[in-house]
């Protein structure tokens, strides 16, 4: 079995928004309060993370991580990228490996450059980067990930697959014509959608529902979610077969 620790599964501004006193910035429902979406994906010792946003450390903390093998990108925006820093508790005795396609890697090394040097000082991250391509299947320690590209309005991302299971965050196209056979016999399905009204860079929900239908995942779990909608009226619109991911939620899926 693969374990899944939702460490955030807000969008960018994360909620509540700063400012906002809207119902669900105003909530009293602990799975209203999400941080920037990533998960973190184990199996047996094999311990990888998906995105590091602005609250990382924050996430790692409250997950209890101790130990990392890798972490994979989806993409450059600082959502994701930002809390890249703090991977230095990581890699006080090697280098630790970060996977993305080649835009990806390019932007973390201009952002982050004194975390790809033989710096000796061990104030700083030290991150080796491995450029994975569209479609490519990679194995790190137990775990196996193939690269799935999507569309993110006019960007094209990586979204990834491990054992039986999908995450696909971020979209705005899932590319079915070109990734029908790489997500044939997706089981679990997590899927990036902001909110009901239509946006050029993210699904919304039904938009989202509807791509899972296309590929035959019998579950989804919606991630980055606006502050438009509340946890509780998204599970009740759309479970049994879709629900809110929050954070700290914690999955089992199959491996294979």
């Amino acid at each position: 079995m693969i374990r899944i620790d939702f460490l955030g599964t807000g969008t960018s501004h994360g909620i509540p928004v700063i400012g906002c006193h809207c119902p669900v910035c105003s909530s009293s429902d602990d799975h209203d309060k999400r941080w920037r979406s990533s998960i973190w994906v184990r199996k047996g010792n094999t311990s990888v993370v998906i995105d590091t946003g602005y609250e990382f450390r924050l996430q790692a903390l409250r997950a209890g991580i101790e130990k990392l093998d890798a972490v994979l990108y989806t993409h450059q925006h600082s959502d994701h990228l930002m809390g890249l820093d703090d991977l230095r508790v990581f890699t006080d005795d090697r280098k630790l490996p970060v996977y993305g396609f080649s835009q990806v890697l390019s932007s973390i090394e201009r952002i982050f450059p004194y975390a790809f040097t033989d710096m000796p000082y061990k104030g700083v991250p030290r991150l080796e980067a491995v450029e994975v391509q569209e479609h490519e299947s990679f194995r790190i320690g137990e775990l196996e990930f193939t690269a799935i590209p999507l569309l993110h309005g006019c960007m094209r991302i990586a979204g990834y697959r491990f054992g039986s299971t999908a995450y696909l965050t971020d979209v705005s196209d899932v590319l079915f014509g070109e990734n029908a056979d790489y997500l044939a016999g997706i089981k679990t399905l997590i899927i990036g959608a902001l909110r009901d009204k239509k946006h050029w860079s993210h699904f919304t929900f039904d938009q989202a529902i509807e791509c899972g239908r296309m590929i035959g995942a019998e579950k989804l779990y919606f991630t980055h979610i606006s502050h438009a909608t509340s946890d509780a009226e998204i599970n009740s619109r759309f479970a049994p077969y879709a629900n809110a991911a929050y954070d700290t939620l914690s999955l089992e899926v199959d491996d294979e």
